[in-house]
């Protein structure tokens, strides 16, 4: 199982910028698999706990808590701002984190992480500046051109 400590031992600066990306609103999104394999999009709070894990919590009788029982593969989004008109590359970035969501209690999921990717805007503004992280991995950097 892969914590959110583990990503930040791994790679603390890249842990601390997508932390904040999710911190910029309350909701998330995250995206599950229903029952008939069509896709589910639905805002969620997302709490990367003291412990060292991100937890994922729904209301009694959510239906994507039944998504997650049945097909543990979730994607989660941090809620989206623009980046600054006048300074582009001052924008912190887009946040993701793909996992296995594991419930620990009724309702509340703990994920164990397979990938971290934070997309931003590259000094200069003229590309955008793509970090994955995975477990086995690390982090590696992409820049594409827009």
């Amino acid at each position: 199982m892969t914590s959110w400590a583990d990503v930040q031992a791994s790679s603390p600066e890249l842990a601390e910028i997508v932390r904040r990306t999710f911190a910029v609103r309350k909701h998330a999104t995250m995206a599950t698999v229903r029952r008939n394999g069509e896709p589910r999009i639905s805002g969620t709070e997302v709490d990367f706990h003291d412990d060292g894990h991100v937890y994922l919590g729904m209301m009694a009788g959510a239906q994507r808590a039944g998504d997650l029982r049945r097909y543990p593969r979730v994607a989660v989004h941090c809620p989206t701002e623009d980046p600054p008109a006048d300074d582009p590359a001052a924008w912190p970035g887009d946040g993701k984190i793909t996992a296995r969501a594991r419930e620990v209690e009724p309702f509340r999921f703990r994920l164990d992480i397979d990938t971290v990717v934070l997309t931003r805007v590259a000094a200069g503004a003229e590309e955008l500046e793509i970090t994955v992280w995975r477990a086995a991995t690390g982090d590696t950097t992409v820049t594409r051109r827009g």
